[in-house]
């Protein structure tokens, strides 16, 4: 392809391929209901004891996991800032109309059961809690790619973050050494397991018919990643809990989101790319090399961070 296609033409080419995965995920989804997952008796019991303040005695979860469940709730509640922004770069008729008010629908339900369990089971503080929604959502979010978000940039980001999310969630589920949680945040992820594929393969059939124009917008998404939670508070201590105790680091998102998805799209051995797309790649492979020795050095400075924490617990006791 010689030129980059426009928005219009972009949307007029994928728009079969958008129709038939939308027909895939009404397929493979499962109708769930978040009452199902919320233990209803524990907020009984807590009601019965009288009394409105929190105490953190009342939560079960340790400190890794309230900060994994904090962040995690506080992205989901950002879905009218993520709607807009699909919706702004989708057409709102035909298949991606039916795909953005679905994906909105389903996102929905992910952000009620996590809060209704939070609130429930007295698992954080819901002041603070409601206080960093409030926050959050009033800051909203934009695009990591700037002035350059489109379509191509938009389906690129969205692939990657929604596999960050299904990690995110699923290792937040094991943190919380609760089976309640952990069938709750399985449910989610699996969701968000659908989402990505649906982005996926809309991004990966751009790619083969505008290579070199699909792949500068992954590489400026991969190069400017950054979680949807980013900016929220406390994100950047939560932020690093989650990464030092296995939730999200750097290596899960080199290794379990971006290279497999990078596979997929079969990017390092296609040869439909036109020397822009080649120098695109190279930028991209340069990059990944930086960030994996990134990760190595992440890995050094948490094992002797950890390795610290647990000789001041063997000497305190």
């Amino acid at each position: 392809m010689s030129r980059d296609l426009t928005q219009l033409e972009l949307l007029q080419e994928l728009q079969p391929v958008a129709e038939e995965n939308v027909n895939r995920h009404l397929a493979m989804a499962k109708d769930w209901h978040p009452h199902d997952y919320v233990p209803w008796d524990e907020g009984r019991n807590f009601a019965a004891m009288g009394g409105e303040d929190w105490d953190p005695e009342q939560s079960r979860l340790d400190e890794v996991a309230k900060a994994a469940m904090i962040t995690n709730l506080l992205t989901e509640d950002n879905l009218p800032s993520y709607h807009r922004e699909i919706a702004e770069n989708f057409s709102r008729d035909g298949a991606w109309g039916t795909w953005v008010g679905r994906w909105t629908a389903e996102e929905n339900r992910h952000g009620i059961v996590m809060r209704d369990y939070l609130v429930v089971t007295r698992g954080v503080d819901p002041v603070e809690l409601e206080n960093a929604r409030m926050i959050h959502m009033t800051n909203g979010y934009s695009s990591p790619a700037g002035d350059s978000v489109g379509l191509l940039h938009s389906v690129s980001y969205v692939t990657f973050q929604e596999l960050a999310t299904r990690v995110s969630h699923r290792n937040t589920g094991k943190a919380c050494q609760d089976p309640v949680a952990d069938k709750m945040l399985q449910r989610i992820a699996a969701d968000e397991n659908l989402h990505m594929i649906f982005y996926r393969n809309i991004c990966g059939a751009a790619m083969d018919i505008a290579p070199d124009q699909t792949l500068k917008a992954v590489t400026d998404i991969i190069m400017n990643f950054q979680m949807p939670g980013a900016g929220m508070p406390n994100f950047r201590r939560n932020g690093v809990l989650m990464a030092k105790h296995g939730i999200y680091d750097l290596r899960q998102h080199l290794e379990e989101v971006v290279m497999p998805v990078l596979r997929k799209w079969n990017v390092f051995d296609r040869t439909d790319f036109t020397a822009r797309g080649e120098d695109t790649r190279e930028e991209l492979a340069t990059f990944l090399e930086t960030l994996e020795k990134q990760a190595t050095k992440f890995e050094e400075m948490r094992d002797r961070s950890l390795a610290r924490d647990a000789a001041r617990a063997e000497k305190a006791s």
